[in-house]
């Protein structure tokens, strides 16, 4: 059973103390240093969710495009650097250098990285181009392994197949020499990513998916249902969300959202621009996402309107120069005033979520584990509860902060103090969590969360429970250190 990342949680108290409680590991999600509701990652992370962009290596020299990016987003996509041309050039001969520049530059400023994408039709290098048949299904799946287990631990979230689907009114598969390897090719290829990177959450991504009426979405829809009554490893649908004339914003996105979220998926926004930036339609798209509980991210396909694909319709909530335009203030506004939602999805379709039913609390107890990624003066903290033997309903963990930090944002929890020990409750849409299943929150705190420590204990007594996630380097180059974590019975 996959770990959920993004989603639910059960009633766990975990007590941390001494320097060295908080311990190297992944981020989640997180803002630069700034303060709450003033940026859109910081507002974003307010209602348990990111707001990332895409990220060219070839810019992080441009101090303009780096401030704008520091300053305002959580989350990265690597726009080019981590597709099958740039990654793998020649066959078993792979490049990560720009694609680790992004991602380094991320990491060691707390922001998460979606990983974009590990198979597709397009962008193929030339020696992939001419292959067919089972030797093309053989070096897409080693592609798929390699390039996962490289990031490993970095990245989390995988678009693990592009754009696999037919435009127009069939519901068809795209002709492509992946898909003339055999139908079960995306199938094969979300396996190989599950066995590469387990933690990471795997997502389908396509574009002309945003009408719930049109063909090419019903027919992913059904796919993704598939892909669940089956237990293939599917955690995510990504809606690219090229809104232009030819392709405009439809008033049933929002049913379109929900009701792939009701498959029991999370669903994300991944390459959202939109043809001269109407404020009121970027408005209405961030709504439509806070409005959906499992809609749990945007990413704006580019900084500035001279950095996008299609800088000639100025797309983008910067312009060229750099400067907010109206549709930044909307979606800021928006983020701001948006509320975490408490009701199911809306306009669910016909066939009930797939997710397990929920107990009382008590039964099965539960276990809450805590990483860090640090860098020089901050870290950010992610905390996974996981529920035992039954599923389990509101969670609450106690930790114990390294003295002189103090917490600066939030997601995914309700928070009862800043520095010293703190209290973290589940929000809204994520206190249940089924049997076996985790849920994560985390935060962005100032201070250092220090390597030598005491271990950390059971609130409940003097025994310590150790483990964690697999030892990773820390982002700012210290030597990888060993994770800490306490566990207590939820009751």
């Amino acid at each position: 059973m996959r770990h959920t990342k993004w989603k639910a949680a059960s009633r766990a108290a975990i007590a941390l103390t001494g320097a060295g409680a908080l311990a190297a590991g992944m981020a989640l999600f997180m803002t630069a240093p700034a303060a709450a509701g003033t940026t859109l990652g910081a507002s974003a992370a307010e209602k348990g969710r990111y707001f990332g962009t895409a990220v060219a290596a070839g810019r992080l020299s441009d101090s303009n495009y780096t401030t704008i990016l520091n300053r305002e987003f959580n989350s990265v996509t690597p726009e080019n650097e981590m597709k099958i041309d740039a990654t793998e050039p020649q066959q078993g001969r792979f490049s990560y250098g720009a694609a680790e520049q992004i991602v380094n530059h991320a990491r060691s400023r707390g922001m998460s990285v979606r990983g974009h994408t590990l198979a597709w039709h397009s962008q193929q290098p030339s020696w992939m181009q001419g292959m067919s048949g089972s030797a093309l299904r053989s070096a897409m799946l080693n592609h798929v392994t390699q390039v996962a287990t490289h990031f490993r631990g970095q990245v989390v979230a995988w678009d693990v197949v592009n754009e696999a689907f037919a435009d127009g009114s069939s519901g068809a598969r795209r002709d492509s020499n992946l898909q003339r390897t055999g139908n079960d090719w995306i199938e094969a290829a979300f396996r190989a990513a599950d066995a590469a990177d387990p933690n990471a959450k795997l997502c389908y991504n396509d574009y002309n998916t945003d009408n719930w009426t049109h063909a090419k979405t019903q027919a992913v829809y059904n796919m993704v249902r598939d892909f669940k009554s089956r237990g293939v490893p599917i955690d995510c649908v990504g809606f690219q969300s090229h809104f232009n004339n030819d392709s405009p914003y439809v008033s049933n996105y929002r049913t379109t959202l929900s009701s792939f979220a009701a498959l029991g998926v999370d669903v994300q926004i991944t390459e959202l621009d939109i043809q001269g930036a109407p404020a009121n339609t970027y408005r209405s798209v961030v709504e439509d996402c806070l409005a959906v509980a499992r809609c749990n991210g945007i990413t704006v396909w580019g900084i500035r309107d001279s950095d996008s694909w299609r800088s000639s319709q100025t797309p983008l909530l910067f312009n060229s120069s750099g400067q907010k335009k109206a549709a930044y203030d909307a979606v800021l506004a928006a983020l701001n005033n948006g509320t975490t939602p408490t009701d199911p999805p809306t306009d669910p379709p016909t066939d009930p979520p797939t997710d397990p039913p929920t107990n009382p609390p008590g039964q099965g107890g539960c276990t809450a584990t805590v990483s860090v990624n640090q860098w020089t003066g901050g870290f950010v903290a992610t905390v996974r509860v996981t529920a035992g033997s039954s599923a389990i309903n509101g969670w609450t963990v106690t930790i114990g902060l390294p003295s002189g930090a103090t917490v600066t944002s939030v997601w995914n929890a309700n928070r009862s103090g800043s520095s010293g020990t703190t209290t973290w409750t589940n929000v809204a849409y994520n206190g249940q969590v089924g049997a076996g299943q985790s849920t994560e929150y985390g935060f962005q705190a100032n201070g250092t969360a220090a390597a030598s420590a005491p271990p950390a204990r059971r609130a409940d007594g003097p025994s310590a429970v150790r483990g964690g996630p697999e030892r990773r380097a820390p982002a700012n180059g210290a030597s990888p250190e060993r994770p800490d974590a306490a566990s207590r019975r939820c009751g």
